[in-house]
């Protein structure tokens, strides 16, 4: 809730929409018979616009008023200049503003756009999102992001919102959720004998290799390496074997341990000789890129698999995820095709995924 992010609505709506030429002179958009008002429009531009200001600052002083931008100007031209830059001109200014206008702007309209898609969505799917459950899902969101009423006073003052804004974005997040549902359906369900099928299509996911736990010391020559090695079988410790010896600062710390290696985890010299040694046995030196390796195996925890009871659960859940994907996959892929052919925008207010937007310039190959 404390975050101002004119974004389209997540979950479902990943884009925003369409265009055309019979919007009302009152509007930036229509989807269907439903308008998008140019005070819809203005009213978001605003809060969008204070939302991203520096504190202290006013809404009025920056939000950009296209098209001549002559109040943002103004309010830019009063702020102060850093020390040894150059004031702006006030095409400079003009300038800064369009930029700031031309972000925002696209925002603000694909808020408003995918918020009438889903409207309309959910509408269609007889869903509808009582004002009683929007009330008390703002109330739980209200009591989560703000420790009092004067913080979210607070908010409200620099957000540029209104508790009617916020109350309609839960409504939308409320509408969503539910044609989330609805288009999931029963897509998710998993049966038994997918299970099986999964599981045994893919056994060696649900397999551990080999794991060995060593002691090493690794040394830059060979000679230090059976030095090392003369040590540890007269019985000196590996700790103190490993502290004189070891140029591997990160076993050497641990008193030589190197725990839990499997197979293809090492060079393949040093990777065949743990894996022919035998427990409690010092090996090496066996030589490497990185220097000599003198070891022993302390533990050895078998391959294991596991059976399809134990993986049963974990399969269900990737199979039902899957299946719940491709559902909202295919619908998104849908919904934004059908509704972009019913948004029109005005002209001015044409964003990219508009149906009179311009079609995107493909690269001419030589």
């Amino acid at each position: 809730m404390k975050k101002l992010l004119l974004l389209p609505l997540s979950a479902i709506v990943l884009v925003a929409a369409g265009c055309g030429n019979d919007v009302p002179p009152n509007g930036v958009a229509k989807v269907g018979d439903t308008t998008i008002t140019k005070a819809s429009f203005n009213h978001w531009l605003g809060a969008a616009a204070k939302g991203q200001q520096a504190p202290g600052q006013t809404a009025a002083a920056t939000v950009p008023d296209a098209p001549k931008f002559t109040k943002c100007a103004a309010a830019k031209a009063k702020q102060p200049v850093p020390k040894g830059a150059q004031k702006p001109t006030q095409k400079q200014l003009v300038d800064q503003c369009k930029q700031e206008y031309d972000g925002l702007k696209d925002q603000v309209m694909q808020f408003l756009v995918s918020s009438e898609w889903i409207q309309q969505e959910a509408d269609k799917r007889d869903i509808e999102a009582t004002d009683a459950e929007v009330k008390k899902r703002f109330a739980d969101q209200k009591k989560q992001s703000f420790p009092d009423d004067k913080a979210y006073q607070e908010f409200l003052k620099t957000s540029g919102q209104t508790e009617a804004d916020l109350l309609f974005r839960v409504k939308l997040d409320v509408l969503t959720n539910e044609v989330r549902k609805k288009v999931i359906g029963d897509e998710g369900k998993v049966d038994d004998k997918e299970i099986q099928a999964y599981y045994d299509k893919n056994k060696a996911r649900f397999s551990q290799p080999e794991r060995r736990d060593l002691l090493v010391v690794l040394t830059k020559t060979k000679s230090q390496a059976e030095a090392a090695k003369k040590a540890l079988e007269k019985g000196t410790a590996f700790k103190a074997v490993a502290k004189k010896f070891s140029i591997d600062d990160a076993s050497k710390a641990q008193g030589g341990k190197l725990p839990g290696v499997a197979k293809g985890q090492q060079e393949k010299a040093f990777d065949d000789a743990i894996f022919k040694a035998k427990k409690g046995v010092v090996t090496g030196p066996v030589k490497t890129q990185f220097g000599f390796y003198v070891f022993e195996v302390t533990k050895i925890v078998p391959k294991s698999q596991q059976t399809l009871e134990q993986s049963k659960e974990t399969i269900k859940n990737l199979l039902k995820s899957q299946g719940e994907q491709k559902a909202l996959d295919s619908f998104i892929k849908d919904f934004q095709k059908n509704y972009k052919e019913e948004t029109n925008c005005a002209k001015g207010f044409v964003i990219q995924d508009c149906k009179n937007a311009p079609k995107p310039k493909t690269e001419s190959t030589p």
